[in-house]
């Protein structure tokens, strides 16, 4: 089947999927500094897409035509509700669909969803069978972890590539792990052998601890894998992507306009249908790593709307511009 991931380039670059992070508004952003090969979408309930409250649920999958190539990320544990799910995606035009199976957060795990399915292998298989029969054309990917309580890569891997997926993303960690240890990134060249021998044509990529691109080329030759999925180096460096770009020559005042920028964006976007506080876990993003930085950072964590932070920018601005000047 021709699909989205056959045709992107090797190797692929992609930007993790994240809660209250990844929205259309900081794609667009990330797009003007350097974009990476494929998006994904916030992960999104099945269940809250076929609910009452579809409408705001649906807020996860809003996106520009600029944004492609974008994959829906979903979750849940009803089967039917993944295949309805995948058929309204379907006419959306995403360019794919990936099966959460890997989140570790304790509210989710509770509910048997996500990296509750390393356990329920069973129940697993249905629900990727159901998104392949409601997914139509697109292409169904799934992101996972290397185990539930422990480590059980060749098990749990080896079941996944027995089901064909035309990817799998694999986060060198189990679920109980959260982010406390490292990124076991052996395990996940374990992974690629596993693919080699059961599912050659399943693109594998690698996913934890990644920080720059540089890290990022030398663990796909280290370890194999067809690329890297990047999650939380994008907030230490939001110009991860752009090659030409080195993050220690972006000056503060170039960030600064960049959260203007974004502040806008959310504001066009969102029109106060979200809340305003998703914005602040962006702030250090873009107020770091200069004299007063700190202190900046807290004035706008106590504004209370994207007005008000516009408004100390405005009054901001000058203060800088003089620090760029002045080089500090």
């Amino acid at each position: 089947m021709d699909n989205i991931w056959s045709k992107l380039k090797r190797p692929i670059f992609a930007l993790a999927p994240m809660e209250d992070v990844t929205d259309t508004v900081f794609r667009r952003i990330i797009i003007g500094l350097g974009r990476p090969d494929l998006f994904f979408t916030e992960f999104t309930s099945v269940e809250g897409m076929l609910s009452p409250g579809a409408k705001e649920v649906k807020q996860r999958l809003k996106f520009s035509s600029i944004e492609h190539p974008l994959i829906a990320q979903i979750w849940g544990t009803d089967p039917q509700k993944f295949y309805l799910a995948a058929k309204e995606i379907e006419s959306m035009e995403f360019d794919g669909i990936d099966l959460n199976m890997g989140c570790p957060v304790a509210k989710i795990v509770k509910q048997g969803a996500c990296s509750a399915l390393i356990k329920n292998p069973t129940l697993a298989r249905e629900i990727y069978l159901a998104t392949i029969e409601g997914a139509g054309k697109l292409p169904v990917s799934i992101k996972t972890r290397i185990g539930f309580e422990k480590v059980e890569t060749e098990k749990w891997i080896s079941f996944l590539l027995q089901l064909k997926p035309v990817a799998l993303t694999v986060h060198g960690r189990t679920a109980s792990w959260m982010s406390d240890l490292p990124s076991d990134w052996d395990e996940i060249k374990k992974a690629v052998e596993l693919k080699n021998t059961i599912s050659p044509s399943t693109v594998i990529l690698g996913n934890g601890d990644v920080l720059n691109l540089k890290q990022g080329f030398d663990y796909i030759e280290k370890y194999g894998v067809d690329g890297c999925m990047i999650g939380r180096g994008i907030f230490k460096n939001p110009w991860l992507f752009n090659e030409a770009v080195q993050i220690k020559d972006i000056s503060p005042i170039h960030k600064f306009d960049v959260l203007r920028e974004h502040l806008e964006f959310f504001e066009n976007t969102w029109k106060g249908s979200k809340n305003y506080d998703i914005l602040k876990k962006y702030f250090k993003i873009y107020i770091s790593n200069f004299d007063g930085a700190n202190e900046l950072r807290i004035k706008f964590m106590e504004t209370h709307s994207v007005a008000e932070a516009l408004t100390l920018w405005n009054s901001e601005k000058a203060s800088m511009s003089m620090l760029t000047q002045t080089g500090k």
